[in-house]
């Protein structure tokens, strides 16, 4: 009897994404062994099995991880979920002899600096940049800053962090409150590389798009290029609403999937699933940040897929496993309907007090999904120090257009009830926002 394909899937925490990941391995009768960033000393306390490591120690966990694979657990694939995770994978991946990317080329996408430094030496648009030290607080007239310009943490994401600056006044203001971020209790537990210092970039007007794309053996092969709708000019950069296909032309995607392969060649990844962002204007498209791993949070659920002739449908989760586990996945494409997420943004940091008009929501012609995930009376910061959402709206119809005006019909159909956290809390203080 032939036995079952096991799967390494890396991952930050277990949550909706990996629950995903589970549904499909069932289907597909995969096996799945999690690897999570957990305490070891915990005796299995979700009861998943799961390998328990940190993944700010990638070499450590990926030790970790071989030794148990040493102990006779079969692998024959490895998946990460976020980026953290990603090096740790890439280290196993290599130890196993398994089909991955180099943890070189993964630990450079983990650095923006970095990530700058390869495009820039390849060829490919970049706007001029340099590291700068959050202490002493830096004056930008020593450092020839010009403005509009970008500041953000090296390896941060979700946005966290990133903040556009139009002036001195700006600049002094927003490297203040970089650091602020840098040094909070959250961050600084996460033991991320450089806290001491961030980059600083020319602003690059333009529209902005997302890639998701899947790499084998060096080729990439793109799923989908999503629109972001909502102009991202700053002060701040929360993304909302992504939409596929793509509303722009056919000779400005196949500019974009040019960049995409020119930016994964040049970072050396050669196997797994990429997402990557782009900027477009009249002098052409500009690499912004390639990541070896799928889209994030429950944002995937946004794609689908359909094979050949058949009518089934899968997600991306199915077809990643599949590549992963070496199954078939060259006739599967995305389905022919447009289909979009918004991520609902935080509008005041805060403690969430109520949600109201999720049925509402619901009952907007083409809404396929409403997913409200941040949790009533936990404090929910606002970007840019915020990385997590208040949840997740999903809809597909024929045309990206009823897509987006779905997605934004049913934002408004929503009421948050946000609460200052205050030194002194006074009953009945509150703010509502929609």
């Amino acid at each position: 009897m032939t036995q079952p394909k096991r799967v390494l899937v890396f991952a930050q925490k277990l949550g909706y994404q990996t629950r995903s990941f589970d549904a499909a391995a069932r289907k597909l009768g995969v096996e799945l062994a999690f690897v999570t960033d957990r305490c070891h000393q915990l005796d299995d306390p979700w009861g998943d099995r799961a390998i328990a490591v940190h993944f700010e120690s990638p070499e450590v966990a990926a030790y970790t991880v071989l030794e148990a694979a040493r102990a006779g657990e079969r692998v024959d694939g490895i998946l990460a979920l976020g980026d953290r995770p990603a090096v740790a994978a890439a280290y196993v991946a290599r130890g196993l002899g398994l089909a991955h990317n180099h943890p070189l080329a993964v630990e450079a996408c983990r650095s923006k600096l970095r990530m700058r430094e390869v495009f820039r030496d390849a060829g490919l648009r970049v706007p001029w940049f340099r590291a700068v030290a959050l202490q002493p607080a830096p004056e930008p007239a020593l450092l020839g800053i010009s403005y509009p310009c970008v500041v953000k943490p090296l390896s941060l994401s979700a946005s966290t962090g990133v903040i556009r600056a139009n002036n001195r006044e700006e600049f002094v203001g927003a490297a203040a409150r970089v650091r602020r971020v840098l040094e909070s209790p959250e961050i600084l537990a996460s033991r991320e590389a450089n806290l001491d210092q961030m980059i600083v970039e020319g602003y690059i007007p333009g529209r902005e798009v997302a890639l998701e794309g899947l790499l084998t053996d060096g080729a990439l092969r793109v799923l989908a290029i999503f629109d972001k709708a909502d102009p991202l000019e700053g002060p701040f950069f929360e993304e909302t609403i992504y939409v596929t296909p793509s509303r722009l032309s056919e000779e400005e995607r196949k500019e974009i999937e040019k960049s995409a392969a020119d930016a994964v060649r040049a970072l050396g990844l050669s196997h797994g699933p990429v997402h990557a962002e782009f900027r477009i204007n009249e002098e052409g498209v500009w690499p912004l940040e390639v990541a070896p791993r799928p889209i994030g949070g429950l944002c995937a659920r946004a794609l689908r897929f359909v094979g050949g002739e058949s009518d089934e449908v899968i997600g991306l989760e199915e077809l990643l496993l599949r590549h992963a586990a070496e199954m078939p996945v060259g006739n599967w494409r995305r389905e022919g309907a447009a289909s979009g997420v918004m991520m609902i943004p935080v509008p005041a940091s805060g403690v969430l007090e109520s949600v109201e008009g999720e049925e509402s929501a619901r009952a907007v012609a083409h809404i396929v999904g409403v997913e409200i995930t941040a949790r009533l009376h936990d404090y929910i910061a606002a970007w840019p120090e915020g990385t997590s959402y208040l949840g997740f709206l999903f809809a597909r119809a024929e045309t990206a257009e009823e897509v987006e005006g779905a997605l934004r019909a049913a934002h408004g159909k929503l009421r948050f009830a946000i609460r200052e956290r205050l030194a002194v809390e006074h009953p009945g203080i509150r703010r509502m926002v929609g």
